[in-house]
């Protein structure tokens, strides 16, 4: 610990934005993955017994779902299971809401990555310039020099290399985290708009088109009355 922190006294003022940035870095990709990882090893299981429920009951599947709303998944599949005897089309819309708004969720933290991959190497290059300009004022060209100036001048070359190393190695650290969280969320797109998929495909087979065959069946004698007494 102390020789981390004599790295980053030597690398300069520049250093302080740079560890702050380092240290929001690790702490969004700790939260990130604990977020995925609850997910990922979950919500194949939820997916299965919902699934497996809404073919014989409804009122089933919702309760397994809102179990574990605590997740993604069990928010979205709650969604269109909460409703009442919706058509499939409104099933279909309140599915895609509840998905564009758990999307929306799972991007959470993408902004600041990207600003640390973004600023990083700058700041790395902002204390590259500050090294060279604490390097070049300490040199006596022509006059000889003490060792004092040769100290001095060596400190301002190791800042400038240090802060450019630690922009550079931050910035990486980050297109990293934020690269495995784009890949995780386009496969949960890919996944939810499956899942989404299957559930309504057994809505309307199972519970909306046979109900609307009886339903139409109850009024066809009616419209026929109404028909001979016009």
């Amino acid at each position: 610990m102390s020789n981390l922190f004599e790295l980053v006294k030597a690398g300069g003022p520049v250093m302080i934005p740079i560890v702050g940035l380092s240290v929001a870095t690790i702490a969004c990709a700790l939260e990130r993955a604990w977020f995925w990882y609850q997910l990922v090893s979950q919500e194949d299981r939820i997916v299965h017994d919902v699934l497996a429920a809404a073919r014989y009951n409804l009122e089933d599947a919702r309760a397994i779902a809102e179990s574990a709303q605590h997740l993604a998944i069990g928010r979205f599949l709650l969604a269109p299971l909460k409703l009442r005897q919706p058509s499939p089309e409104t099933f279909r819309l309140a599915m895609e809401a509840a998905g564009d708004k758990e999307f929306v969720q799972m991007r959470r933290g993408d902004k600041l990555l990207e600003t640390v991959v973004a600023v990083s190497p700058l700041l790395g290059l902002l204390g590259t310039v500050t090294g060279l300009i604490a390097t070049f004022s300490s040199l006596n060209i022509g006059g000889g020099g003490t060792t004092e100036q040769a100290t001095k001048a060596a400190g301002g070359i190791g800042e400038a290399l240090i802060t450019t190393a630690a922009g550079m190695i931050v910035a990486i650290l980050a297109l990293l985290v934020y690269r495995v969280m784009v890949t995780l969320q386009a496969r949960q797109i890919d996944y939810f708009s499956e899942v989404g998929s299957e559930l309504e495909l057994i809505y309307r087979q199972i519970w909306y088109e046979p109900n609307l065959g009886d339903h139409a069946q109850y009024l066809s004698p009616a419209s026929y009355l109404a028909g001979k007494e016009e």
